[in-house]
């Protein structure tokens, strides 16, 4: 299956276009996610070690917060350039400042090294990272969708989103493997290695972005002369309802994802007494299989609507809140593993799957890059910026119960339950849940 590409006027590979998008996604998410995996593991005791050490993972959590502070920025900046000037110059330049900023973590200097100048670069780069995956992920799936056939949009949509626990995988395996040197070898250079090994990923991933063709949907826009002054001003003008409704879709995919990838290690570890290198295995195993069930889930919404893939994964967070927990209160790494593999590769993935195409659907062309950063940046924000800290802080309130942090899934859940039903559907009132279009911005879409 091929379609033209618009600049060349040659043949270009919409499978070539999906590869493409996935693998540079799993090299931005590698570079996000490492961090994650370090401020649960490390980073506690090597830049705040003047904390407890609960003091200090909550520390090293809120530096991981940061850089979902500024994503919402990165969306709104990459997002203007990307509806003015195209899709693939964001993404080579997201993926530039990114492999850039997680090589200088891991050449910082510690708390030990310079006082308290290291936890202030440390934010500083982690802003940095923020920004720049604030402004990826809109792109690589606009390149994708756009590319796609309307009948396969969640399909394809889908596999940027697959890059994102595949690079998880990458992530939390290279963490795995430093994590097994002894304690004072990984906290002097081990966990430096992971963070250095980005500027292979970012070799990679120049090779692969710089042979793409821009979007033909954008190129239309373009010759047109349709583009949008300011886009994110005329986003907010024409679909102010889909931008707050799409924070509230991204409320519980973000929440357990980050539950399942970055909040367990500290829970198995501190709480149910696993060992970190079993933890981190199961992690890099539930992800693992999720890359393969996220293009699942969104080849089921192509067939049964975004929608109805997407309330019953957000439904399943319900009905797992309060069991995942009390099931692993015995500390059985069986149990863990299983409970937390069907947590990130079934839960999770169901509503993640579709959400890319539901959200490339919700907005015109001229103003889509725009729309889908802001929606799911200021989302995952709300929902997944806080989350490692909100949940290690509600265990810690509740006396190490789990009933509050229970209590917060179902509640997130549910609200992203009504914000995905009160998305505006099409004339046709059609599954997908696509919001009425202009004249000019369906032509321009077809």
């Amino acid at each position: 299956m091929t379609t033209s590409g618009p600049s060349q006027g040659r043949p270009v590979s919409i499978r070539q276009i999906a590869t493409a998008s996935f693998i540079g996604t799993v090299i931005e998410f590698y570079d996000f996610f490492l961090y994650g995996t370090a401020a649960a593991l490390v980073f506690g005791k090597l830049f705040f070690p003047a904390a407890s050490d609960l003091a200090g993972t909550l520390a090293a959590f809120a530096t991981f917060a940061a850089g979902f502070v500024v994503r919402p920025l990165g969306g709104v900046v990459f997002g203007h350039f990307g509806d003015r000037v195209g899709r693939k110059s964001m993404l080579v330049t997201s993926l530039l400042l990114m492999g850039g900023s997680t090589m200088a973590i891991g050449l910082l200097p510690t708390y030990e090294a310079i006082g308290v100048g290291a936890p202030v670069l440390l934010v500083t780069v982690r802003l940095l990272q923020g920004i720049a995956v604030g402004g990826e992920w809109a792109g690589a799936v606009l390149m994708a969708v756009e590319h796609g056939p309307a009948r396969r949009r969640g399909l394809y949509g889908s596999w940027p989103q697959a890059g994102a626990p595949a690079g998880l995988v990458l992530a939390t395996a290279a963490f795995a493997a430093v994590a097994a040197l002894p304690a004072d070898q990984l906290l002097s250079w081990g966990w430096r290695v992971p963070f250095l090994l980005s500027v292979v990923l970012l070799a990679v991933g120049m090779f692969v972005r710089l042979r793409i063709e821009e979007s033909g949907a954008f190129e239309r826009v373009r010759q047109a002369g349709a583009t949008a002054r300011l886009p994110i001003l005329e986003v907010l003008r024409r679909h102010p309802r889909n931008v707050l409704l799409a924070f509230g879709a991204c409320l519980a995919p973000f929440l357990v994802f980050y539950l399942f990838s970055t909040f367990v290690l500290t829970y198995a570890t501190t709480r149910l007494g696993i060992a970190r290198s079993t933890a981190l295995w199961v992690v890099v195993a539930a992800a693992a299989l999720e890359t393969v069930a996220i293009p699942l889930f969104a080849l089921l919404s192509d067939r049964v609507g975004r929608k109805a893939v997407y309330v019953g994964g957000a439904g399943a967070v319900v009905v797992i809140a309060f069991p995942y927990f009390w099931l692993n209160t015995g500390g059985s790494p069986p149990m863990f593993a299983v409970t937390t593999i069907v947590g990130l590769s079934v839960v999770h993935a169901a509503m993640y799957g579709p959400l890319a195409a539901m959200f490339a659907e919700m907005f015109d062309v001229e103003v889509r890059y725009s729309g889908a950063s802001l929606g799911y940046q200021v989302g995952g924000l709300l929902g997944g910026g806080f989350a490692p800290l909100i949940l290690t802080a509600l265990f810690a309130v509740a006396g190490g119960h789990y009933w509050a942090v229970g209590l917060y899934l179902v509640l997130s859940a549910v609200a992203s339950i009504a914000a995905v039903l009160l998305v505006r559907s099409g004339g046709s009132g059609s599954a997908s849940g696509r919001p009425v279009q202009s004249s000019q911005s369906r032509a321009i879409d077809a």
